[in-house]
């Protein structure tokens, strides 16, 4: 009988419409089946997510729902963690694709590599044909949009670096820095990478491997989720005390919010050295996006990118640099009243 050297986690949560293309895509990998096992952690779907895993799990033997009632995804993580058997375990998307090389690409790179995490580039795909989920795609890709955030943008040899998404992490890893931090409801994956690198432990970004991921359709969707993504930035460090789980990327949209808000008051009392002041770096700013969306355009000879692009970097920016100022006034809340509770206990 083949030992399970591979455990695939897939958290989800209403993922009819993907989840078994991400089923499919595991099973037409080139690693052996019989070497695998497969968690799909559900938190509760209210659509047919458990009837279509269900189907796949009477045809195949390695593939087992486990029900996540906490719904979400550190929770469900750490459920299928605590009963995985393999030696390495992957994480995976429950609307994200993988080359039929992923597993045994990125297993035979950890091997090799000694590494702890190994990971490949996000190549993101619009989820629908239209303009606007283009537009999204092509900036989810850009630096101008992602920043330094190499595994969003590839790399052409092995580079170390301080996440990656949809990783292949060595099971040792949890013995020795423990389980996903179940307080954290988003980035809790770079949360454990900065434990792991902040241990002394090795992150790589591998090339010639990468996964698809498909971005929100509407900028109403991106808004949402990348605001949620700002506020959790900031929650991480309120949660685990420390900055370490934090890059310099993540907050330069913190402060391009506060800089916006800064112009207030500038408006307010009617300054004209305060408003020039302040509003010249928003118009370079404002001509920056305007000129990566013009070339973005040019580059795809698609001219009606050229909007859906520009709203598209001013969404995303705004979206997730708002959502850190909301994270950063919990965090400043939170220290107020821990003081306030400190002097009461010492009066």
């Amino acid at each position: 009988m083949s030992k399970t050297t591979v455990s695939i986690i897939i958290p989800c949560l209403n993922e009819e419409a993907y989840i078994g293309k991400v089923l499919d895509n595991i099973l037409q990998q080139d690693y052996p089946l019989t070497e695998m096992e497969v968690f799909v952690c559900d938190g509760g779907s209210t659509d047919n997510t458990r009837q279509i895993v269900q189907q796949y799990e009477l045809e195949h033997a390695f593939i087992q729902l486990l029900p996540n009632p906490d719904k979400f995804v550190p929770h469900a993580i750490n459920r299928a963690l605590k009963v995985a058997q393999g030696d390495f375990m992957f994480l995976f998307g429950a609307h994200t694709l993988y080359p039929n090389n992923y597993i045994s690409k990125l297993k035979t790179s950890a091997e090799v590599l000694d590494a702890d995490l190994v990971g490949g580039a996000l190549e993101t795909k619009p989820r629908d044909e239209s303009t606007t989920a283009q537009g999204i795609a092509e900036v989810l890709s850009h630096p101008m949009g992602v920043g330094n955030a190499t595994f969003r943008t590839g790399v052409k040899k092995v580079t170390a670096v301080d996440t990656v998404p949809f990783g292949c992490y060595r099971m040792s890893v949890f013995e020795k820095y423990g389980l996903f931090d179940e307080r954290l409801i988003r980035n809790q994956d770079m949360e454990m990478s900065k434990r792991i690198l902040n241990g002394g432990g090795k992150i790589f970004l591998v090339p010639g491997v990468k996964s698809i991921y498909y971005g929100r359709a509407t900028l109403a969707d991106l808004w949402t989720n990348n605001f949620g993504n700002g506020k959790w930035v900031l929650l991480t460090a309120k949660f685990t005390n420390s900055l370490k789980s934090l890059s310099v990327r993540h907050f330069v949209p913190l402060f391009f919010a506060l800089y916006l808000l800064s112009l207030l008051p500038a408006y307010f009392l009617m300054c004209e050295i305060l408003i020039v002041f302040y509003t010249l770096p928003f118009l370079i700013y404002f001509a920056i996006i305007l000129l990566a969306s013009w070339y973005i355009s040019f580059e795809r000879k698609r001219w009606s990118l050229m909007i859906s692009t520009f709203l598209a970097f001013i969404t995303l920016h705004l979206s997730y640099g708002f959502g850190s100022a909301v994270g950063l006034f919990s965090v400043l809340s939170s220290l107020s009243a821990t003081q306030a509770n400190s002097k009461k206990n010492n009066r």
